[in-house]
């Protein structure tokens, strides 16, 4: 296969969420048939509901500051597939991606044609083994790898890291995890295995709990980066970097616990993102016991990160996959804190999602709002957002069925010195990104 056809091949397995089979047996029968490459390589684990992906971000960074051979695995991609396998800080290249694509499809196929699997390994299982394989060849040192849904039957979790991070927990993906925030801790929690060296981020008492108890299972003792003599401190010692050059206070303290940092300024927007850094910088600590990372790597890695598509401002444009309440929260305070201008926003979601409460916590009694749906099977018609919404007199709501028509409304009610809001689902962010990439508009 060359690229276009591996990403068709893996396309044609269906949506990664509502095709996905949650269970190990695939995967793990999968990556042996493939020789489990990830056994040759340290890795890292990266589960929790919101910042997971900055958690990554920043020890990837982190990581590439020390001259580590790192490989960095997220999902989902915002513009190409290829954004998912990461190599040295560089997108996977589209010949290596197809030729691992044809190993990974071939070897499905002996599986299912042996008898050993009843159907093809799904779209996210076959790319999680394109990861892991490619990481394998490039003979990395590290792999860091965020999980996908949950985490007790996600495949990810096949590949047994051996240093696990939980940022925090919060309501979402009930349909596949739990109803209540216990039920969602206990299946992000079991990424935690004996042997296991682990680091924990602020979570609610009833998430914490579980968490706990998870660690006492296995006798782990873990590393509670989030507790809240740390987490709710008060103090300047860390800035955080936006786009006005102010400096937000009320931060976490960083420099209590790791005094060789001094006045970091992150490289990720937005207050919650310290929380998301202290849990990498306590990952980058017991990294150190297997690999040359040093202080100065860290504050560069810190400094350096970036996490396209959150918090992202370009030209007239501030894009941010917020696609639950919590993501919702953390820009609705960004936005109070660090935004002047008049806004407008580009909204849509996925089906299952809460939009009635995401839209109260976002937009003002009077924003103007284009809702619209995103080109993927699970995204929420405009209409349907529409009357969602609980709107006020003021509000001024323009509904469009397509992004790239939402877009062009955006550019119609647009005056000089707007911000224009990118937000909700990060399937639409990338397709608002790919559409205005292709004009060269950004």
């Amino acid at each position: 296969m060359n690229f276009s056809d591996a990403e068709n091949y893996l396309f044609s397995l269906g949506n990664e969420v509502a095709a996905m089979k949650l269970g190990l047996k695939n995967i793990r029968k999968l990556m042996a048939s493939l020789g489990n490459p990830q056994n040759n390589y340290l890795k890292v684990q990266v589960a929790g509901t919101n910042g997971k992906g900055s958690v990554c971000a920043f020890l990837d960074a982190i990581c590439l500051s020390a001259g580590i051979k790192t490989g960095l695995f997220t999902s989902p991609h915002l513009i190409s597939i290829r954004e998912r396998v990461r190599i040295n800080g560089s997108d996977i290249g589209k010949n290596d991606f197809a030729r691992f694509a044809t190993v990974v499809r071939e070897s499905s196929e002996r599986l299912v044609a042996g008898g050993e699997l009843e159907s093809a390994p799904t779209y996210f299982e076959q790319v999680t083994a394109i990861a892991l394989l490619a990481f394998g060849e490039a003979k990395a040192e590290l792999a860091i790898l965020e999980t996908g849904l949950g985490g007790r039957l996600d495949a990810t979790t096949a590949a047994n890291a051996e240093i696990a991070a939980i940022t925090r927990i919060d309501i979402d993906h009930q349909e596949y995890l739990g109803e209540t925030l216990r039920e969602i801790a206990a299946e992000k929690a079991a990424i935690i295995h004996g042997g296991s060296r682990v680091v924990i981020g602020h979570q609610q008492p009833e998430a914490m709990q579980v968490i706990r108890s998870k660690c006492a299972e296995f006798g782990v003792k873990a590393i509670f980066a989030g507790e809240p003599d740390i987490a709710e401190s008060r103090n300047t010692a860390v800035t955080v970097s936006n786009r006005f050059e102010s400096d937000v206070e009320d931060t976490h303290n960083i420099t209590a616990v790791f005094p060789s940092l001094k006045d970091v300024s992150l490289g990720l927007k937005g207050r919650h993102q310290i929380e998301n850094a202290l849990i990498a910088v306590h990952l980058a600590k017991l990294l150190q016991e297997n690999l040359p990372i040093t202080s100065e790597n860290i504050v560069e890695g810190l400094q350096n990160a970036r996490h396209p598509g959150r918090l992202e401002f370009d030209g007239k444009y501030l894009f941010d996959g917020a696609h639950n309440a919590a993501g919702i929260n953390a820009l609705r305070k960004f936005l109070d804190e660090n935004v002047l201008q008049p806004m407008i926003f580009i909204f849509g979601a996925t089906k299952e999602k809460n939009v009635r409460d995401m839209a109260a916590s976002l937009f003002r009694s009077d924003s103007r709002v284009i809702v619209t749906q995103p080109a993927n099977t699970r995204a929420m018609t405009a209409r349907a957002i529409e009357a969602a919404i609980a709107r006020t007199p003021d509000q001024k709501i323009f509904a469009t069925t397509t992004v790239e028509s939402a877009l062009a409304k955006a550019d119609d009610i647009w005056v000089d010195g707007d911000l224009i809001v990118v937000t909700g689902s990060l399937y639409l962010v990338g397709e608002a990104k790919k559409i205005l990439k292709d004009k060269s508009q950004i």
